[in-house]
């Protein structure tokens, strides 16, 4: 309905005369190591599975990102890819002990979320640099080329009230836990704040940061 995670990525950070590819991590379908070169940088997106999980391809996954952090190629985490990215280069992650968390936080500039593994250690040598009331690691940098955000800023609202329903219809959720974070979402959405966060992914991969 909305473009697949490749569509929502593409249209938020891409811009004329830029070339992005498309792997499917889950299906073992990565760069080449001899390729990570060619790349000015990586997103590694959300995902149904667990980034604790010890499937092949996630631990495929991880090898390919702490190749990446020993290059300093650029690498934008985002929900499963934040976690991903936290457990690749050493840090801890782990089912929140809250259960699905659903709505939209309102840190110093709002956001989207929904999810229910967080991580609960940052790698060595890296910064918390967002934290929230139900979340302590909502956002950690490593050095000027790792950043990881829990959050969802390709999310509007209308995608997040999709996956909820989705999940609802599954069984995964109650309508009770859908409606309450349905009314978080709608009392703090600001499309401004979600330009911002899209600004922020932006700028982190398309500037050097001195």
């Amino acid at each position: 309905m909305y473009g697949g995670y490749f569509g929502l990525f593409v249209n938020m950070l891409g811009e004329e005369g830029e070339r992005w590819d498309m792997f499917r991590a889950f299906d073992r379908q990565l760069p080449k190591m001899e390729d990570l070169d060619k790349y000015d940088g990586f997103v590694v997106t959300g995902s149904k599975s667990d980034a604790h999980g010890n499937a092949v391809w996630i631990l495929e996954l991880c090898q390919l990102l702490r190749c990446c952090y020993q290059m300093r190629i650029k690498v934008l985490g985002i929900c499963f890819g934040h976690q991903i990215l936290s457990r690749a280069l050493g840090g801890k992650v782990s089912r929140s002990s809250a259960g699905w968390d659903g709505s939209m936080e309102k840190d110093c500039i709002e956001f989207n979320k929904y999810c229910m593994v967080q991580v609960t250690e940052i790698p060595c040598g890296a910064d918390i640099i967002a934290f929230s009331n139900k979340t302590e690691i909502e956002m950690f940098s490593m050095d000027d080329h790792i950043l990881g955000i829990q959050g969802h800023p390709e999310y509007s609202s209308d995608i997040l009230f999709n996956l909820m329903d989705n999940l609802c219809n599954e069984g995964i959720l109650t309508e009770e836990m859908v409606k309450k974070a349905k009314n978080s979402v709608e009392q703090y959405n600001n499309v401004y704040e979600r330009e911002i966060w899209q600004q922020i992914c932006k700028r982190f991969l398309k500037y050097t940061i001195i």
